[in-house]
């Protein structure tokens, strides 16, 4: 371990002890050490060349209109049935079963905070793991889109669609409301692996009122300046205790 990172660490780690109700607020980059690629840094999905940008390839008019290419797309780039938590997913259950961490606020949607063991996770953007026909609503598990080729389809007929949301798609009123109420009650929150560009995600971080904001980023954002502490430190890497 390098001098940076181990300085880095004992820092979160100081800051976790002094804190009773810590909420983790997470992106994309919480993942990559999994081996998942995230959108926006070099070499992520935004910086491959596609037919059209991955904007437009998950937005809800482009499903509707390109069901098979959305799927093409989706199996591709969105979805790593094989990928395992890392460090920092198994901390984070550890914290939360200990009665440090109140809550996981994640824009990811692989589902790895649940498979490592954190019980409280509030997915903004929805799970690979659960799918529905758009027809008649039966559910359907991970398996649907995988061991499928093209659309998957209902037994009903209707396609199947992944419970994700897609751009031009709002957030669940549900999930915001409860987000926003971990991330007000906190008197710590830890910001980790997102670049804090996407809204209206980004700007729930407006509802803290705690006394310490953690930001461990590999790259600048809007809220380095107001962070009580900031890492470029691999996420995993640093709560790898």
């Amino acid at each position: 371990m390098d001098e940076q990172l181990q300085q880095d660490q004992q820092k979160l780690r100081e800051l976790i002890d002094a804190h009773q109700r810590i909420v983790f607020f997470g992106g994309a980059g919480v993942s990559t050490e999994s081996g998942i690629p995230d959108f926006r840094s070099a070499g992520g999905v935004f910086d491959e060349k596609w037919p059209h940008s991955p904007e437009v390839m998950v937005s809800r008019s482009y499903f509707k209109q390109n069901p098979e290419w959305f799927y093409d797309f989706y199996r591709t780039k969105m979805i790593f049935p094989s990928a395992q938590p890392n460090a920092a997913h198994r901390k984070l259950a550890e914290l939360e079963a200990a009665g440090k961490l109140s809550s996981v606020v994640t824009q990811n949607i692989d589902g790895l905070h649940q498979a490592a063991g954190s019980k409280n996770v509030i997915e903004l953007h929805g799970s690979v793991h659960r799918n529905y026909c758009e027809s008649c609503g039966k559910t359907y598990g991970l398996e649907a889109v995988t061991e499928s080729e093209g659309i998957p389809h209902c037994e009903c007929g209707g396609v199947i669609r992944p419970d994700v949301v897609l751009y031009e798609e709002p957030l669940d009123d549900a999930v915001v409301e409860a987000a926003l109420h971990e991330i007000s009650s906190a008197d710590m929150i830890i910001v980790a692996g997102t670049s804090l560009v996407v809204y209206p995600a980004a700007g729930f971080l407006r509802a803290f009122q705690g006394d310490c904001l953690a930001l461990v980023n590999k790259g600048e954002t809007s809220i380095d300046n107001s962070a009580d502490f900031v890492s470029r430190q691999p996420i995993g890497a640093m709560m790898d205790w």
